[in-house]
């Protein structure tokens, strides 16, 4: 297992970590390293979020798209 430190955290950060640990019956170490684990499965879980590409049956040229917009359709 890998070690982190992290330097100059702001003093009030820390207080409210500590608030949370204390709340959660953990130490400041492992309630820090649970917030860690939660904010990097929600960006995950944001990045899985859109769809993929639509696959269209015919090209996508700048000519069509140029028709398009003459033809308000975009």
């Amino acid at each position: 297992m890998s070690a982190l430190l992290i330097k100059n955290v702001p003093e009030k950060l820390s207080r409210k970590l500590k608030t949370l640990a204390a709340r959660h019956h953990r130490s400041m170490t492992r309630e820090a390293l649970m917030l860690l684990e939660q904010g990097v499965e929600r960006e995950e879980q944001s990045e899985r979020r859109f769809p993929d590409p639509i696959k269209l049956s015919y090209p996508m040229t700048n000519r069509f798209i140029d028709r398009a917009k003459r033809q308000g359709r975009l």
